[in-house]
């Protein structure tokens, strides 16, 4: 089993930054495709980045490229999202998963632990 429990998130004006992190149980995090989610109020949980279990691998939803990163501490168990230039549009609750396949997949099936999520506001 693995428990995954993100932090940091909050409220920031537009054009602000945050870095949601998120900790992991367990001896295996560093095999696992590390990946963030989000869903906004009405509406379905969407893609916004992942990392291979190395960290050589990295994707990003079009939204979010070139203002977000993601990377990963294997050492502490922990993945991190920098989000800096944050929109109004960004709002929602920020969710991490850890992928057993090692797939760095984009949509949220593969997934195989969540955590509970942090909730991000962007105010404009």
């Amino acid at each position: 089993q693995v428990q995954l429990v993100e932090s940091g998130g909050g409220l920031v004006q537009a054009g602000g930054s945050l870095k949601p992190s998120c900790a992991a149980s367990g001896r295996s995090f560093s095999s696992y495709t590390m990946g963030w989610f989000r869903q906004a109020p009405g509406k379905e949980r969407e893609f916004v980045t992942t990392i291979s279990d190395s960290g050589s691998i990295t994707y990003y939803a079009d939204s979010v490229k070139g203002r977000f990163t993601i990377s990963r501490d294997n050492a502490k168990n922990t993945v991190y999202l920098q989000m800096n230039s944050l929109k109004p549009e960004d709002t929602a609750v920020y969710y991490c998963a850890a992928e057993v396949t090692n797939w760095a997949s984009r949509t949220p099936d593969p997934y195989n632990y969540w955590g509970q999520g942090t909730q991000v506001t962007v105010s404009s």
